[in-house]
């Protein structure tokens, strides 16, 4: 079945067929290759291609008969298309990309460079958002991109050139590429009011220290899309070409093993930079800068180029690539990765639309799912602004703004994202001090642990406190060798409240769950008290053993990248004892009444817990994500009942989402038991943007 088949006699679609789909980048604009795709090769069934697509069932089901009603039975799409399509999935795959677009092989029809660009100028308007700010790296390869963009409806679009100015007579001088670009998105072009490579670093000095220059290189630093070439070091290529570098001989760069140039950087063959006689006279975009920039594009292709691309991806200079299929493969192969042979070995013919059945996707608010957790992170950020910064050098670590001072021991907490206020929410004054972020319902990685580390530390030591996951200890523990190693004294307290993932006798065994909110909030008033760092450190794991929780599950939850439930459920069933992933509970049973449910959960707790007649209880009822607090409020009434038969006080009562599992349908019950030392420290002030008691300052 080939690509032009396939569109003959077709409707165009938005017309009878509906709205057109958002189709998928590597698949260019051909929503008939993107159907063929899911159902051939990531064999999805037809109501499940409809809900990817956004189309009707009908419409799928149409679009593969076509196939069976002209007889055929081996299929295969283009080969030609399917070998640039194959090759775009391995290079994602293989260098982690964000997406990749393949120009199939046209027979060099046209030019290389205009393909390129045309294929670059869809990909950016693709890319590009109201205000966005751009960062527009000189070369020919840009120069075409800006002549094939077409964008409308856009607002607010800056567009900042990445280096200063030149003077070569050459058509794509950085002013002319930045001001292309500005034109096609029809937004505000940005210059920097200086040479791109100066006399010397005192020059530098002084003119980055104008106030003009300086907002301008800020600007440039607040760039949130990147459109670049990448050039290789051969006598003919554009770098040689443009006089950019006249002023230096590129033997001093080869010789420390250069091998391409990035945004007029010098890189390695692993993409680090390569230090040399220009570096302190340069003035732009520099490669750190480069790299914290959300989208990296990068246009560029011919098998010259591949070890300066390969070493650019290498470096994660760039997460989205543009280039052409053989260059694509010759990566592949200089880095080892299988080789695509554009065959497609699909036999499966079309089946009968399925029965109606349960829905398979889940509705989510997403752009693009691979982005999920930093762009989140960057709402909350936005949002608490009063509360949290980001952490230098890093995306998924932050600070708060009023939490780290000298003489304090620093609290430093973390885990995965998707269960959310923790543990974003839980850092201002009288909690942490700072936060790593992972990816959804993973750990963080040790850097991001150590930058946090690093941003709190007062001179009295830092406190690592995280839930008792296998990946969570693993890069906490290596991120407090290497915090140790700097000469910060470090200390680590894993929370165990969950009572229904293992017995007593192993305790240090449990999962850390919702409770573990409640050691958040005693070690940082411990810390914020100015307690030394060994006093702060006991005061949590006192907390954390007189923690005791359970959950209970309804419906599961969908991960954002495949919006499919990580676990299936009856309909009238609940999962007793679920962790906060989604971890297999104790036990499934029939769904009872709230205060049956609640009986269920507070039997366990209260036969661990112990607590004598007048004792004193903080108590949290916590939603998973998908719990309306009109039921939370119901099981905390039954909670409040319980506690009362027992002549046990609720001192402090928590009700709402404190710790979720994404969209997940359930609840847990925490309580705290209280002694006097814990009751003052659970209500010291804090300010955070989850929790907030009292009105106490720094």
């Amino acid at each position: 079945m080939s690509v032009a088949a396939l569109r003959k006699g077709r409707p165009a679609l938005g017309a009878a067929s509906g709205p057109s789909p958002d189709v998928p980048l590597r698949f260019g604009d051909d929503p008939f290759v993107w159907a063929c795709w899911l159902y051939y090769e990531d064999r999805l069934t037809q109501g499940e291609i409809a809900d990817v697509m956004g189309i009707s069932r009908a419409t799928v089901n149409s679009y593969l008969a076509e196939a069976r009603e002209r007889g055929i039975v081996n299929i295969s799409l283009d080969p030609k298309r399917l070998a640039a399509l194959s090759v775009a999935e391995e290079l994602k795959r293989h260098f982690g990309l964000h997406d990749c677009f393949i120009i199939p092989d046209d027979g060099a029809a046209r030019p290389a460079i205009e393909r390129l660009g045309a294929a670059g100028a869809q990909v950016l308007a693709r890319m590009v958002r109201s205000g966005d700010v751009v960062a527009a790296v000189w070369g020919r390869t840009v120069l075409s991109v800006a002549k094939h963009l077409r964008v409308s409806g856009l607002q607010d679009v800056t567009v900042v050139q990445a280096t200063g100015g030149m003077a070569a007579d050459v058509p794509y001088t950085p002013e002319r590429c930045a001001t292309a670009l500005a034109e096609a998105l029809h937004g505000r072009m940005v210059p920097i009011a200086a040479p791109a490579i100066v006399a010397d670093a005192a020059v530098r000095r002084l003119l980055i220290d104008e106030p003009l220059v300086k907002q301008q290189l800020t600007q440039l630093r607040q760039a949130s899309r990147a459109v670049l070439g990448v050039s290789s070091l051969r006598p003919e290529s554009t770098l040689h070409a443009s006089g950019f570098f006249d002023a230096v001989s590129l033997t001093n760069y080869l010789a420390r093993n250069a091998v391409g140039v990035v945004a007029g950087r010098f890189i390695d063959a692993q993409g680090r930079p390569v230090t040399g006689p220009l570096d302190e006279r340069m003035i732009g975009l520099e490669l750190p800068d480069l790299q914290s920039i959300d989208r990296r594009i990068a246009v560029a292709g011919g098998f010259d180029k591949v070890p300066a691309i390969l070493a650019a991806l290498r470096g994660r200079l760039v997460n989205v690539l543009v280039t052409d299929a053989a260059t694509g493969q010759g990566i592949l192969n200089a880095d080892g990765a299988a080789r695509i042979t554009g065959r497609s070995s699909v036999t499966r013919l079309p089946a009968e639309a399925p029965a109606a059945g349960p829905r398979l996707l889940a509705k989510k608010f997403l752009n693009d799912p691979d982005d999920v957790v930093d762009e989140m992170l960057d709402g909350a950020i936005a949002a608490h602004r009063t509360h949290l910064t980001a952490i230098k050098g890093t995306r998924r670590a932050f600070r708060a703004i009023k939490g780290p001072r000298t003489g304090k021991v620093g609290l430093v907490i973390g885990g995965g994202a998707g269960h959310e206020p923790c543990f974003l929410g839980y850092v201002g004054h009288g909690m942490a001090d700072a936060v790593a972020v992972g990816n959804v319902f993973s750990s963080p990685p040790p850097d991001p642990i150590v930058c946090a580390a690093h941003a709190a530390s007062g001179g009295a030591g830092v406190l690592l406190v995280h839930g008792n996951y296998a990946g969570d200890i693993m890069n906490f523990e290596m991120a407090a060798d290497r915090i140790a190693a700097d000469g910060i004294e470090v200390r680590t307290v894993v929370t165990t409240d969950d009572v229904a993932s293992s017995p007593i006798e192993d305790r240090q065994g449990r999962r850390g769950t919702a409770g573990n909110v409640f050691v958040f909030k005693i070690a940082g008033a411990a810390c914020d008290l100015g307690l030394p760092l060994e006093r702060c450190e006991a005061l949590a794991r006192k907390a954390n053993a007189r923690t005791f929780s359970v959950g209970v599950a309804l419906e599961p939850c969908a991960m954002p990248h495949t919006r499919r439930y990580n676990f299936t459920i009856g309909p009238d069933e609940m999962e007793m004892g679920v962790g906060i992933h989604g971890e297999p509970g104790i036990v499934r049973q029939s769904i009872g009444t709230a205060d049956q449910t609640v009986d269920a959960m507070m039997d366990p707790i209260l036969a661990e817990m112990v607590a004598a007649r007048g004792d004193r209880v903080a108590v949290l009822v916590n939603g998973f994500g998908a719990t309306p607090l009109m039921e939370l409020y119901l099981l905390f009434r039954r909670v409040s009942q319980r506690l009362t038969v027992k002549n046990i006080d609720v001192a402090a009562s928590l009700v709402g989402s404190y710790c979720t599992a994404l969209d997940m349908a359930g609840a847990s019950i925490s309580l705290l038991h209280l002694d006097d030392e814990l009751a003052g420290l659970l209500q010291h002030p804090c300010d955070t943007p989850a929790w907030r008691t009292g009105t106490g300052s720094p």
